[in-house]
């Protein structure tokens, strides 16, 4: 009895996550707001831990061994229009690496599911956050 093949697989693996974040990030690191949250971290080490974290969530193989997600993001003020414009970048890298549109739409909705994690309400209660001693970032957008 087979089962049902899961999104890492369909997609065509770790290989297809590599291609896809490479591409991803490299619209992200190039991007005028985006970008400016990801000075001074390595495109790659980024890279690395988004194709262990979305391989792992779409049933792959796949050990993530990363910080939890509101740890790795508590000091940034992420609105929901950067997480929609974030969207957008990836759903750019996707079409471009040739992935089937249903998979796409399977793609960016584990990938939204943890929104809720990262985003902030608003800036007043993100300056209530205790970051000891992380200096909080906050990137107003370049062309408001």
């Amino acid at each position: 009895m087979s089962s049902k093949p899961s999104l890492f697989e369909l997609v065509g693996g770790r290989p297809t996550l590599e291609r896809v974040h490479t591409r991803f990030y490299d619209k992200v690191y190039a991007h005028p707001w985006l970008g400016q949250f990801f000075q001074g971290h390595s495109q790659q080490a980024i890279e690395l831990r988004q194709t262990q974290f979305m391989g792992w969530k779409m049933g792959g193989d796949i050990i993530y061994p990363g910080m939890e997600l509101e740890l790795a993001h508590r000091r940034m003020y992420i609105t929901p229009e950067l997480l929609k414009l974030r969207q957008e970048l990836l759903r750019s890298a996707l079409a471009e690496e040739e992935i089937e549109p249903a998979l796409i739409d399977r793609w960016l909705k584990i990938d939204a599911a943890f929104w809720r994690q990262i985003q902030n309400d608003s800036l007043a209660s993100f300056r209530a956050i205790d970051l000891k001693y992380e200096q909080p970032l906050v990137i107003p957008d370049p062309a408001a």
